[in-house]
């Protein structure tokens, strides 16, 4: 444990010594806002943040890939990896130090939205149900996203090549449920496949929880998927080690 939270001090500690974290912070809080505002928010006259909540899976397509896509593509670039996989710190403990030193980051971002929650009490009178129910969801489907972004960066040492696959593959999970990609998939997929496209879809879990329900089948969905792209993640740096 020593390790993983050196790592995760590491990280955290070099997130705020560049402008990267406070850039991020200002650009999510900004569209988060705005898009809100922009749907007519006020007009709605609901004492609901459900348009706020609506937002945030587009919102984490980037925000979250562009947060990991620094992990590993940096340490690559500046050949460091090489240093901190020869320290006496296994691969498992230096991907979840950084995985959650990332998350933390976004944590912190959707803390910093809790003025949306004290305007919508101020202006009537909400279910709160909804609203948390709406921020644990953002997390879990944030960690998912931060997940791919993170293997993904470790594939490449161009921090932008790890972007741009990061965002189409959580751009992929999280269409794979929308009727047009499902038309789609009914044409060219043999059998019930396309359901199983369907039953990975971030959009349909992420809905449920917008209504204030947890169900575990789609708590434990985020979970699973956070997990295995951060095994995958594990088995390419130890493939890495291995090869050189």
């Amino acid at each position: 444990m020593r390790a993983f939270w050196s790592i995760l001090k590491r990280e955290i500690v070099g997130y705020f010594a560049t402008p990267l974290a406070y850039v991020f912070l200002v650009i999510f809080l900004f569209f988060s806002s705005f898009l809100t505002f922009k749907n007519s928010f006020f007009e709605l006259r609901q004492a609901s943040l459900r348009l706020f909540f609506e937002n945030m899976p587009l919102l984490f397509i980037f925000f979250a890939p562009a947060i990991a896509m620094r992990l590993w593509a940096e340490e690559r670039r500046t050949n460091s990896i090489e240093l901190l996989l020869t320290l006496p710190v296994t691969i498992g403990q230096a991907v979840l130090g950084k995985f959650f030193a990332a998350l933390s980051i976004i944590l912190l971002a959707l803390v910093l939205t809790c003025p949306m929650v004290f305007a919508v009490r101020y202006l009537g009178d909400p279910d709160m149900g909804p609203i948390w129910a709406g921020y644990v969801g953002s997390l879990l489907m944030a960690a998912a996203f931060l997940a791919m972004g993170s293997f993904f960066s470790s594939l490449t040492r161009s921090q932008v090549i790890a972007l741009v696959l990061a965002v189409v593959c959580c751009a992929a999970f999280l269409f794979a449920g929308s009727p047009l990609v499902l038309d789609y998939l009914r044409t060219v997929l043999p059998g019930g496949l396309w359901e199983v496209a369907e039953s990975l879809s971030f959009q349909t879990r992420f809905e449920s929880m917008q209504r204030g329900v947890i169900e575990a089948r789609d708590a434990g969905f985020f979970v699973l998927m956070t997990a295995g792209w951060l095994w995958a993640n594990v088995v390419a740096l130890e493939e890495r080690r291995a090869a050189g």
